[in-house]
């Protein structure tokens, strides 16, 4: 990539809180509302398509499955892409592919075209955006971080309400391919959300390190591309397989709660207006969330917080199973809403609570592989049911059941098998001591060697290692000890 700045994350950088990010904020709004909210609003043209290419309504739902798995599915591909070249140009790159999918899809001539244009080319360019986005986020946030993920989140119920009413006002003007056209413009803003991504800058270093020469001999580290290492932290286990089972049910009830509507008898305009309903509570659900999950005495017990929201959904869809008359799914949208906005605001920020911000890049890309096939899995899974039984109660129940069960594994597994025991302090004053010596030692050797004899050396003084902060207040405590002893 020539002379491009590549944000390798190293930990010694430390996270601003602010800032610049504010500007990676805004950025990553708009990217997760293009990336969770485009497979939906695209559904605008669905009729007009079938029309057009004289195919059902089962193969035109592909334009949408293949853009989520496109969007999941690439999730390693995206993360080695990132550690070799860095986020700012995948992203811009993503930008590039997302606009020239769209733009190309709209002189399709058959239903192939679209799925290789719409959803592979454009879902491609998506998932290039949504996954460095979230990890430049984690890279500029660190306390605020929390907070950050529920208002980046928020960006996709806020792009559903406004790319919906705009598809349809493209399409009576312009038609679907005008519409495509339009549309395939307005991703080219991605390529502006990446300039935003600039990369941390490493401290400076003293002048005194910059001429020591030993570092100049030492080759550099290579990183890796893809770091399967994550595999080996329980906590991330725990975490995929809950959420892939989540997955399985999460996304069933906004696909098949307008159908339950249209079932009991209401207007389709009238059951439409459920799903605006569910967004506009799932719109103020995610900054509430990561606010909440900010707080002191949450930010601790965020994996908990996430299991309560995964079972919050899962109640919600059990009950929700229940309802009999519009009311009941109103009712049923306002607490699905708030849960799926919890949900939404956490995951993320969950998974970079374990496993942090140098493994996340690698983390990210292997989990979304993992959700990619429950994603095609689950959604046609509850449609086989609902042609089988005919009745939308048992699609909820079982969208219920999954959710649910997630929540116990990730709320269980991190209780019993997470092991978190504190250090013994004596144990942890004996090794800062150990470590304090070996510095004090290291130092005084050295000077020993440039100074002269009557100085004494450094790290030394009346038997007593003086370490840098507070070092000598440790020796002193464990000379005290030794005397008790």
């Amino acid at each position: 990539m020539g002379g491009a700045a590549v944000d390798d994350g190293a930990p010694a950088v430390k996270a601003p809180d602010g800032g610049w990010g504010w500007a990676v904020l805004a950025g990553c709004f708009v990217i997760t509302g293009f990336s969770y909210a485009f497979p939906k609003a695209i559904s605008v043209f669905f009729k007009e398509l079938m029309k057009e290419f004289d195919v059902g309504y089962s193969d035109i739902t592909w334009i949408s499955s293949i853009l989520l798995a496109m969007l999941y599915g690439t999730g390693p591909l995206c993360s080695v892409m990132v550690n070799r070249f860095g986020c700012r140009p995948v992203m811009m790159v993503g930008g590039l592919f997302a606009s020239l999918g769209m733009i190309l899809a709209s002189f399709a001539t058959n239903i192939i075209h679209i799925y290789l244009c719409a959803g592979v080319i454009t879902g491609l360019g998506l998932a290039l955006n949504f996954q460095p986005s979230l990890i430049m986020l984690n890279r500029y946030f660190s306390e605020k971080r929390p907070l950050a993920n529920g208002l980046a989140a928020a960006g996709s119920p806020v792009a559903l309400c406004c790319l919906s009413p705009l598809g349809q006002i493209l399409l009576a003007h312009y038609g679907w391919r005008g519409g495509f056209l339009i549309l395939g413009g307005m991703l080219l803003n991605c390529c502006a959300c990446g300039a935003l991504m600039r990369p941390l800058s490493p401290p400076e270093k003293p002048q005194e390190e910059e001429s020591a020469p030993l570092a100049a001999d030492e080759p550099p580290v290579k990183r890796k591309l893809l770091d399967f290492s994550v595999f080996k932290d329980r906590g991330f286990l725990i975490y995929t397989v809950a959420a892939s089972v989540m997955v399985l049910g999460l996304f069933v009830p906004p696909v098949f709660v307008v159908n339950y509507a249209k079932g009991l008898g209401n207007e389709d305009t009238k059951s439409a207006l459920l799903l605006t309903v569910l967004g506009f509570v799932d719109m103020f659900a995610r900054p509430a969330s990561g606010l909440l999950a900010g707080t002191k005495w949450m930010r601790p017990r965020s994996v908990y917080l996430f299991s309560f929201a995964m079972l919050f959904n899962g109640c919600a869809d059990l009950i929700g199973s229940q309802a009999k008359d519009y009311t009941g799914l109103v009712v049923f949208c306002v607490f699905f809403g708030m849960s799926y906005g919890m949900v939404g605001a956490l995951q993320f920020e969950v998974l970079m609570t374990i496993v942090g911000t140098e493994k996340f890049s690698s983390a990210i890309g292997l989990v979304l592989l993992m959700e990619a096939v429950a994603v095609l899995v689950g959604p046609p899974g509850a449609g086989r049911l609902l042609d089988a039984t005919k009745q939308n109660m048992h699609v909820f129940l079982l969208a219920g059941c999954e959710v649910t069960l997630s929540a116990f594994i990730i709320a269980l597994g991190n209780y019993f098998c997470i092991s978190r025991k504190q250090e013994d302090p004596e144990a942890k004053m004996e090794m800062a001591v150990t470590a304090a010596e070996r510095e004090g030692l290291n130092g005084g050797a050295a000077g020993g060697e440039e100074d002269d004899e009557d100085e004494e050396p450094k790290g030394k003084a009346n038997g007593k290692v003086c370490a840098p902060n507070g070092g000598e207040d440790v020796a002193t405590e464990k000379e005290d000890s030794e005397t008790s002893l």
